[in-house]
């Protein structure tokens, strides 16, 4: 028994020492947190440590810690302690890549974390004008307009390429000179309670998350000069796939929540909860399937928006010739709330979105596929749009009774203002199929020459306990055009009174 007992003893004492070893202090390696002096040696061999022993905790204390590129490996956490500051190199020399150039780089590796209470600075907007530098001294070979270097060429501040078991909690990540983190085809990725403020350049995207299977994305602050939290798919074999985003605030000079530009593959089994959204440029909801792939089993409830330039852009297009257009499939928005300004939703901000090249009154809410094509099953459910209206025909024109004449842009890059001025205040659908609309309520605040809702080639239509508040009297209420099959009840318009009510059906 007392060699049992020896035995346990020292089995605890072996533990204890080795859970002591894996934790190392980046100063054990010479790191130096005053802000000048380069970490990067120091860092990386703190993590190849932890990494050789099997797993364990690099820990950055108190301190600014200046780094160029370090690689993540397998079975170890990154914490970043409360006061510390890990800052990236402002010199892209400093920089390597797997796939993109990155300050914190990741391939294949698995049990991975980057944790704390501290920051991650990536001094975007310094690390940005070097690029331009080096282009206009002819030291990098980069596609430049406007001063704004290739996505490519501008480095991250995270990004992890094909790793599982990652959790990524608790920091601040801020300043990054392209996109905040990339995430691309990892598996079980966990993103809690993190902060993002990166409005330093272009192209800074808070979160994207590209072909990832079971992510959870919950308890987030995004303020980000580009799309808030971004899926993508870049791959025709790959999806993102089983993600659930819950309980994220989001300010963004693009989209908040947005699915696509890059649509290669697909996304499905994708459930939102509880966003909130404020003065952000473009949509609060933007889903964008436009490279031959598919959208399906999208479940997104509890959104409120305000100051926002759009509330919902759902597009199918198609702008690669070689492939055949994509499917947008059984798609729920659920429990919506959205206040849509006439002004500019991010002016003052240190990026704004840029203008568009076109006029165009306040824009509807849109729906829009091709002819012919596969967006079907869209189903609204308890939405609130509150629009500020007040249009003017001489500023800008779509007639309701010229509805062919709104182009189609099959292949143009798709944004809710791709089509210029749209025919309706409050929404706009066209090519679709089985689209229905329950306990929607749009409101407009001034007069509008528009009717609240068009509805163009639609191969089943169900409106029901609509509510369609507006000031012009002349204008309809509704306008079907081309609507193989359509159930529409129960529609109160101005007042409550049913002579105002104007359902125009072609």
């Amino acid at each position: 028994m007392k060699n049992y007992y020896l035995l346990v003893l020292i089995v605890m004492f072996t533990y204890t020492a080795r859970c002591a070893a894996q934790q190392i202090n980046i100063k054990k390696f010479g790191a130096i947190g005053d802000g000048k002096t380069m970490n990067t040696k120091a860092i990386q061999q703190a993590i190849d440590g932890c990494n050789k022993f099997g797993a364990g905790k690099v820990i950055i204390p108190s301190g600014t810690f200046l780094s160029g590129s370090i690689y993540l490996k397998s079975g170890v956490e990154l914490y970043l302690s409360k006061g510390a500051v890990l800052l990236g190199s402002s010199d892209p020399a400093d920089y390597e890549k797997t796939v993109n150039y990155a300050l914190i780089l990741a391939d294949r590796q698995h049990n991975i974390a980057i944790k704390g209470d501290g920051v991650i600075d990536g001094q975007g907007r310094e690390l940005a004008q070097n690029v331009v530098k080096m282009w206009k001294a002819g030291l990098l070979k980069a596609n430049v307009g406007k001063n704004r270097p290739d996505e490519k060429y501008r480095p991250q501040i995270i990004d992890l390429e094909q790793c599982s078991k990652v959790a990524v909690s608790g920091i601040t990540i801020k300043n990054s000179s392209c996109w905040v983190q990339t995430y691309d085809k990892c598996s079980d990725l966990v993103i809690d309670h993190i902060n993002v403020n990166s409005t330093a350049y272009w192209n800074n995207d808070g979160i994207d998350i590209v072909d990832c299977y079971k992510v959870r994305v919950v308890n987030c602050n995004i303020n980000s000069a580009d799309d808030g939290i971004c899926l993508k798919s870049g791959d025709s074999t790959a999806s993102c796939n089983d993600i659930y985003i819950s309980h994220c605030t989001i300010r963004s000079s693009a989209s908040a929540l947005k699915f696509g530009t890059a649509s290669t593959g697909g996304f499905q089994h994708i459930k939102v909860r509880d966003l909130t959204i404020y003065d952000t440029y473009r949509s609060a909801i933007a889903v964008e399937c436009v490279d031959g792939g598919f959208i399906k089993n999208i479940d997104i409830q509890n959104v409120k928006a305000t100051n926002t330039g759009n509330a919902i852009f759902i597009r199918l297009g198609k702008r690669r010739k070689e492939r055949p257009a994509g499917i947008i499939d059984s798609f729920l928005i659920k429990n919506i709330e959205v206040h849509v300004p006439a002004g500019k939703p991010d002016k003052g901000y240190e990026t704004e979105g840029p203008p568009d090249k076109e006029h165009y009154n306040v824009l509807p809410s849109s729906i829009t596929g091709l002819p012919g094509g596969k967006l079907d099953h869209i189903r609204l459910e308890n939405i609130n749009l509150y629009y500020e209206g007040g249009s003017d025909k001489g500023y800008a024109y779509a007639s309701a009774d010229s509805l062919q004449a709104i182009p189609e842009r099959v292949a143009n890059y798709p944004e809710f203002s791709m089509f210029g001025e749209l025919p309706a205040w409050g929404l706009y659908i066209r090519h679709a199929a089985n689209v229905t609309l329950k306990n929607v309520k749009l409101f407009c605040h001034n007069p509008d020459y528009r009717p609240g809702i068009v509805a163009d080639d639609l191969h089943f239509f169900k409106a029901g306990k609509l509510n369609i508040q507006y000031k012009n009297l002349k204008a309809a209420a509704i306008i079907l055009r081309d609507v193989k099959t359509r159930q529409v009840y129960k529609v109160t318009s101005p007042l409550g009174v049913p002579e105002n009510l104007k359902l125009v059906i072609n």
